[in-house]
């Protein structure tokens, strides 16, 4: 369960105030955190804190061994919307569902209990981002550009990636609670993970959600072109295979309003997501079928010219 560890980073991050390093000394005071960074980026619309946490695992090559490294990244705009809305807003949800995972992983340790391979969290925290129109609700902006976030996010450490992000704002999903995304690898839409799929039903005792994707949606922002949300705006900026880890809810919500945030649906996710970790380092979760893959590259070519901007 990650309720205890969703409540002390809420508290942390729901106020006027937030910012990273309070909550970098908070991982290594209240978890013994040994590796915690946090970089401050100004853009054109303010600042944000970027901070990455990584959990070391016991085979994993931060310890000279070969597990696979995972990603957990909290995508959002902003966790709050200050001046305009008081209060944490729904698009923070992915933060801070990804923060509490790192806690989580943390306090495993504590116990004695380490994954095989290691974990990076990464997101940011920003207590007053702008917002923008978007159909059917306003969107979050960012204080930075997306390519900003990727390149403080994403790098080649990481062997696959889980992107969290609130993904309310719409009518494509229409469950509570979250759902996931078939993997995204070089700009072609793959099948969805079997692995994914069987951990998600055995976390959530129900049958798994997946949401719709279309080109447009892994395509980057700034080509002029619709996006569901920028939940799968790291694919555009790496290699390496990633996978969408929706919070949603039945009717849109917009990612600006506050008191639109359920803990339950966000511990689901995280829970899942540190599932998809214990078993990924253990090299028996896969995210894509490798020989399928290469099997569609020789047949159909490289799809990378999906990760830029386009002509």
């Amino acid at each position: 369960m990650l309720v205890k560890q969703l409540m002390e980073i809420y508290e942390l991050v729901d106020r006027a105030d937030a910012n990273g390093n309070g909550v970098k000394e908070f991982l290594e005071k209240q978890y013994n955190a040994k590796d915690v960074a946090v970089k401050k980026i100004t853009g054109a619309q303010g600042s944000t804190d970027f901070i990455r946490v990584r959990i070391a695992g016991k085979k994993g090559k931060v310890s000279g061994g070969n597990a696979p490294t995972l990603g957990i990244l909290g995508r959002l705009g902003g966790l709050g919307a200050r001046p305009e809305i008081i209060g944490m807003v729904s698009d923070g949800d992915g933060a801070l569902v990804a923060l509490a995972v790192a806690a989580k992983l943390l306090d495993m340790q504590q116990k004695g209990d380490c994954l095989e391979g290691d974990v990076v969290v990464s997101t940011h925290i920003c207590a007053d981002a702008p917002t923008q129109p978007h159909f059917p609700v306003p969107f979050m902006g960012s204080p930075v550009e997306i390519s900003e976030v990727n390149q403080e996010e994403v790098d080649g450490e990481l062997d696959a990636i889980l992107s969290c992000d609130t993904t309310k704002g719409n009518k494509i999903i229409n469950t509570r609670g979250f759902a996931i995304s078939p993997t995204v690898k070089d700009g072609y839409i793959l099948k969805v993970s079997d692995d994914l799929l069987n951990l998600m039903q055995t976390t959530t005792g129900r049958l798994p959600f997946v949401f719709a994707l279309s080109t447009q949606d892994i395509t980057p922002y700034g080509n002029d072109l619709y996006h569901l949300n920028s939940i799968l705006q790291p694919a555009t900026a790496t290699a390496a295979p990633v996978v969408g880890v929706a919070i949603t809810t039945e009717a849109p919500v917009s990612g600006s309003a506050s008191g639109a945030s359920h803990l339950m649906d966000m511990e689901e996710a995280g829970r899942y997501m540190l599932e998809v970790a214990k078993y990924f380092g253990r090299g028996q979760c896969h995210f894509y079928d490798q020989e399928e893959y290469e099997k569609i590259v020789a047949k159909y070519g490289s799809m990378n010219h999906l990760q830029t901007l386009g002509r």
